[in-house]
């Protein structure tokens, strides 16, 4: 299955799940304000009208693209959210970053948190921050940038934006990063949730869907 329902574009659906591809720029959950309420769980539920209110079960950046499931019912949403917390769900994201990486491939280890006087930024902190880990393999060398598997194993905001721009990390931004990297308003983050695998709450089979970058 592969098909848009008005301006949600639904990969898979049943029952219990529904897996869909976010475009970038549209917010995964509503935010504050009548005017952040366009959102991918508003948009589930304006088309699965008898699902549960919050069918959110994970999040990606308002300015991240791809894949994304939510649940229907509440059975699938418990079921899936502990899947998350556990780190079973795994994930791959494909980004362009701005520079040359010397390496092809490798794992980031860095602790990091909220900057609070400068939200949502999240700045390197080894004595107060919360461990992000990502592994990463380089794809290509593009015209001076470089393309990158990412695949996380910790799920902490902002993440891969800043493994990969941190000098700790990868010291190559991902292009369009408007916060990490130099990416300006209406720049497009060239960075796609590209597969998602995870165990069906109601068929306990494993599913496993990808979605190729548009770029």
């Amino acid at each position: 299955m592969d098909e848009a329902s008005g301006d949600l574009h639904m990969v898979y659906q049943d029952s219990s799940i529904v897996v869909v591809r976010k475009p970038g720029g549209i917010l995964s959950v509503p935010g504050r304000g009548p005017d952040r309420q366009d959102c991918i769980v508003s948009r589930v539920r304006r088309v699965f009208p008898g699902c549960i209110a919050q069918p959110s079960v994970h999040r990606l950046d308002m300015d991240t693209s791809g894949l994304m499931v939510l649940a229907l019912t509440a059975d699938a949403h418990q079921h899936l959210s502990c899947q998350f917390q556990n780190r079973s769900v795994k994930k791959c994201y494909i980004a362009v970053l701005d520079g040359i990486v010397a390496q092809e491939e490798g794992e980031i280890r860095l602790p990091f948190r909220l900057d609070i006087t400068n939200r949502p930024y999240q700045i390197h902190d080894p004595v107060h921050g919360k461990w992000g880990i990502t592994q990463w393999r380089k794809i290509s060398v593009e015209d001076q940038r470089t393309r990158i598997l990412f695949t996380p194993i910790t799920g902490r905001t902002h993440q891969l934006r800043l493994h990969a721009s941190h000098p700790l990390g990868l010291n190559c931004p991902i292009v369009g990063d408007r916060l990490y990297g130099s990416g300006r308003p209406g720049d497009p983050l060239l960075l796609h949730a590209f597969s998602l695998s995870f165990e069906h709450p109601a068929t306990h089979e494993i599913l496993s869907f990808k979605s190729e970058p548009l770029f």
